[in-house]
């Protein structure tokens, strides 16, 4: 990759160390799933990110988020690849763990899901949320979906993407949890009718035959929160250099990859390594550069292609994005009362912490932790009023 230890960057980090901001903890172990969006984290431990922060990172792949999720709350992780809904969960105690504090480093990019459906509903015409809500709600057994954690973002994307085209994900349907890795095994069994993962399970699929793509994430919502560097805020309040350092360290890792394509191309290669996605570089890289084919005979450049950087965009933990979950926690009945939105992402959300890795990388902050999307369905998120917004939508399971 690059010689980045000649770096100016790792002289200041070594300067760094050396004063009063040195590392607390200086080996973590750290979790994370095989996807395209764990790129940042595999870049910044293997391609010597971290070294100059005093840090070394032993990266521990999971075969499921569940089993993710317990290990970063039994210390056997330090911190982890996320889910942002996942986290929040955790927070709210509605993940199937005890409640814990939480916390959100930063974000790990945006963009870069797929909602995918089978090789049969493609045979019988149904590529389209018209055509499959037709099918959804013809009598006969019902459609089965699925997705990589209860309240992760796969279930959320899927359940605001069906409930868009008037199929309600919880009545019309059946969800069940698939761990990634594992989606294209279930889609060939013929035991679910379609699923909604990160990349490159989406592209793998289509690959072999099976399926195609029949929405992405950023077609959902453009630029939309995806992964978080998450960690417990016990970690962030015993180890708060170390915490700051990783932030800094994969934030540099995050910048260096979309420096250039070539650089997007070498991270390709080694994310396709058996220790890291293990798959291959040709279902991983056109999506990781935005090239996009749906298996319906369409190719595209999408604008709004997996971000892990764009000058700080992607990486900025917006209190708003976490907040969003939680609305649709709400709204599909996962909360059964209204949290204090704001309050609860200004626990998770580690503002400070970021703004001073940021600053002393000279990334840009934006002018305000909020920030204000339009979804697929027209509704328009900024984090004004968010039990209002929960409320709003015609299709919910709101208690």
């Amino acid at each position: 990759m690059s010689d980045h230890s000649n770096s100016l960057d790792a002289l200041h980090a070594l300067a760094w160390v050396a004063g009063s901001d040195a590392p607390e903890k200086n080996v973590l172990n750290l979790g994370f799933m095989p996807l395209s969006d764990c790129a940042s984290v595999v870049v910044a431990a293997t391609q010597g990110f971290a070294q100059p922060y005093g840090l070394t990172l032993n990266l521990k792949r999971q075969s499921s988020w569940a089993g993710l999720s317990d290990k970063l709350l039994s210390g056997e992780l330090d911190a982890a690849h996320a889910l942002y809904g996942m986290v929040y969960a955790i927070q709210l105690g509605i993940s199937g763990a005890p409640a814990t504090d939480m916390a959100v480093l930063m974000g790990l990019n945006q963009n870069g899901q797929s909602i995918n459906l089978s090789q049969p509903l493609k045979d019988a015409g149904v590529t389209s949320g018209g055509a499959l809500q037709q099918r959804a709600h013809q009598s006969g057994s019902p459609l089965t979906f699925a997705q990589t954690f209860p309240t992760g973002t796969h279930a959320m994307w899927l359940y605001y993407w069906l409930a868009s085209h008037g199929i309600h994900p919880l009545n019309d349907v059946n969800s069940v949890v698939v761990p990634p890795p594992q989606m294209l095994a279930h889609l060939q069994a013929g035991r679910i009718d379609g699923f909604c993962v990160g990349e490159p399970w989406g592209a793998h699929a289509i690959a072999e035959g099976q399926g195609f793509t029949v929405s992405t994430s950023q077609a959902l919502w453009p630029d939309h929160p995806e992964k978080v560097l998450a960690c417990t805020r016990e970690f962030v309040e015993n180890y708060p250099n170390t915490a700051r350092a990783l932030v800094m360290a994969v934030l540099e890792a995050s910048r260096f990859i979309e420096q250039s394509p070539e650089n997007r191309r070498s991270t390709a290669q080694l994310l396709s390594a058996s220790e890291f996605l293990d798959a291959p570089v040709a279902s991983i890289e056109p999506r990781l550069l935005g090239r996009y084919s749906d298996g319906l005979g369409n190719a595209w450049q999408d604008d709004h292609a997996l971000r892990l950087h764009a000058n700080g965009a992607a990486n900025y933990p917006y209190l708003s994005d976490g907040m969003w979950f939680m609305t649709q926690f709400r709204r599909w009945g996962l909360l059964r009362e209204e949290p204090d939105y704001l309050a609860v992402a200004q626990q998770v959300q580690q503002l400070e912490l970021y703004g001073r890795a940021a600053g002393s990388l000279e990334i840009a902050l934006p002018a305000s932790p909020l920030r204000s999307s339009t979804l697929l369905d027209g509704s328009v998120w900024d984090g004004s009023d968010p039990a209002a917004y929960a409320r709003s939508f015609a299709l919910h399971a709101l208690q």
